[in-house]
């Protein structure tokens, strides 16, 4: 016993002489500040910074001079390195891979986040699913438009105000099944990212209509695109619903601005409506691309027609039937529900003094209305079918 006592003390006075593992630095100066920054977790970044291969080394430098404080104290070796060779990976496999820039590729595929959603791995499991998608495609813009077709009902998430909270990372809103419009915008751009598309979150803080928030995508190829998450166009990218209202932003104004988000450091916070305490999110200003589309009116009136099933007191989807009363012309349209936004609504330009007359069927109940179109920016009509 004493001799195995001996045999340890000796064993143990020998590793603490044992020279320390020298790891050589080869990283820049602002790697080096960040890392003074990461506390107790500099050990680990460290350690990414050794192990990561020569060819990736920018990458691995950019996401740590960049990351927020909240990632420089937690983040990990090991799920730094897999998320950046992965990363270089996916671009790797993407047809159009050389045809997207350095700077493109370090801001908008490698990041491991848009904002402050749950930092996890929801990429591999969003690849899994989104390859096989896209196999086909040749473009950026033709293999985003497919995963915004088909990439929600594939891992079963859908739009809903009951998620359980706004910023979720992708792996929370297919574990939920529910998602608001910047849950479903962040797995969007995470697909998008996990078969080397370049995207990005795009936002307001409010509408100049005073309408509430929007969260949406924006994809490179070979300049920035939007389309809205889980509302695919047919017509194909930069339309939807909400092009109208971005037209009319106001870069005067902080809170009707549009921004998009940035892991790269700006200088500018992106708005986090749902915590506006949070500072740590860049973003760029991209008002002027959304404003500098808007189309002269013509003096028409944007008419909003919502229909609401009154004995659930939730819209739902019907046809809606407009007729002026002057001259006889008709105008038709489906009205959106629940899975739509809550502020895309069925849409009409009239011009201001015309009277219609307005029919919505739903289930086995007919309503009718008339109305005259007011001289306000929009009007809002809601129908209520039901007992």
């Amino acid at each position: 016993m004493k001799a195995c006592i001996l045999t340890l003390i000796s064993l143990l006075a020998l590793l603490s002489s044992a020279p320390a593992i020298q790891i050589e630095r080869w990283w820049p100066a602002a790697t080096e500040t960040a890392l003074n920054a990461a506390g107790s977790n500099r050990g680990e970044l460290v350690n990414a910074l050794a192990r990561v291969p020569a060819g990736q080394r920018d990458a691995m430098c950019f996401l740590i001079e960049n990351m927020p404080p909240v990632d420089l104290v937690s983040m990990k070796a090991d799920f730094l390195l897999a998320h950046v060779a992965q990363a270089h990976s996916d671009l790797a496999s993407a047809p159009w891979s050389k045809q997207i820039p350095r700077e493109i590729f370090l801001n908008d595929i490698l990041p491991y986040a848009s904002l402050n959603e749950r930092r996890d791995d929801s990429r591999a499991k969003l690849r899994e699913v989104a390859a096989p998608l896209v196999k086909d495609c040749t473009t950026p813009s033709e293999a985003a438009q497919v995963l915004n077709r088909s990439i929600f009902k594939k891992v079963n998430v859908r739009y809903s105000t009951k998620r359980k909270k706004a910023a979720q990372s992708a792996m929370e809103s297919m574990e939920g099944g529910l998602a608001s419009c910047s849950g479903l915008s962040i797995l969007l751009v995470e697909a998008c990212r996990s078969v080397g598309i370049p995207a990005r979150v795009v936002g307001t803080p409010m509408w100049t209509n005073m309408h509430g928030n929007h969260t949406w995508v924006e994809i490179w190829d070979g300049d920035w695109h939007f389309t809205g998450a889980a509302e695919p166009d047919a017509k194909g990218l930069d339309r939807g619903w909400f092009k109208g209202d971005a037209s009319k932003a106001d870069d005067t104004k902080p809170e009707h601005r549009i921004y998009a988000s940035s892991f790269k450091k700006t200088g500018l916070a992106f708005p986090l409506v749902w915590d506006l305490s949070i500072q740590w999110v860049p973003a760029v200003n991209v008002t002027a691309r959304y404003t500098a589309a808007a189309k002269p009116d013509e003096g028409k009136i944007k008419v909003l027609i919502r229909v609401v099933d009154k004995a659930g007191g939730k819209r739902i989807a019907a046809p809606v039937f407009l007729t002026n009363t002057d001259s006889g012309k008709i105008l038709t349209g489906i009205s959106t529900d629940e899975a739509a936004d809550h502020n895309n609504l069925l849409i009409f330009s009239l011009l201001p003094g015309e009277r219609y007359r307005l029919e919505v069927t739903g289930k086995d109940k007919t309503v009718r209305s008339e109305f005259t179109v007011e001289k306000t920016p929009e009007q809002i009509i809601t129908i209520h079918i039901g007992e």
